[in-house]
């Protein structure tokens, strides 16, 4: 592993997920690339909540919700990383998670990818995809995936 991507969420098997992706970098010399990606649809409520408070004379751009994505994954990566010996920087993504874990991973050259698992049922699955299993079988790499 020369270089990782930690697929950063609000979650504390998320957190528990970058922390041995920064403790595996590590060990073996390897730099880590924290990517949280804010989807469609969570820019668009967002967006969609601040136009409706009156008086409120703001908007809620994309290369808003770019930043705010990349702050929270420097945000956690600050907070868990801290003590671990690792280089890291810090990427957001606004768009479909899985499109964008994999196209981070090949921006950044990554090696290897850490991604929490989603306990979903096999309809849920069959209805809505699988992002864990669709980033294992398109990522030209290792992938480590932690579930709670």
């Amino acid at each position: 592993m020369n270089k990782a991507l930690a697929v950063v969420e609000a979650s504390e098997s998320a957190k528990e997920l970058v922390t041995e992706a920064g403790e595996l970098a590590e060990g073996v010399g390897a730099n880590l690339v924290l990517l949280h990606v804010t989807s469609d649809e969570e820019y668009e409520k967002t967006r969609k909540s601040l136009e409706n408070i009156p008086k409120l004379e703001t908007s809620y751009t994309a290369g808003q919700a770019l930043e705010g994505a990349r702050q929270f994954a420097e945000d956690i990566g600050r907070e868990v990383l801290e003590g671990i010996e690792v280089e890291y920087e810090s990427t957001g993504r606004v768009g479909d998670e899985r499109d964008e874990i994999l196209s981070a991973a090949d921006e950044f050259d990554c090696d290897h990818v850490f991604l929490a698992g989603r306990k979903r049922s096999p309809t849920g699955k069959a209805i809505f995809g699988d992002r864990t299993q669709s980033v294992i079988l398109d990522f030209d790499g290792a992938v480590t995936v932690v579930t709670e």
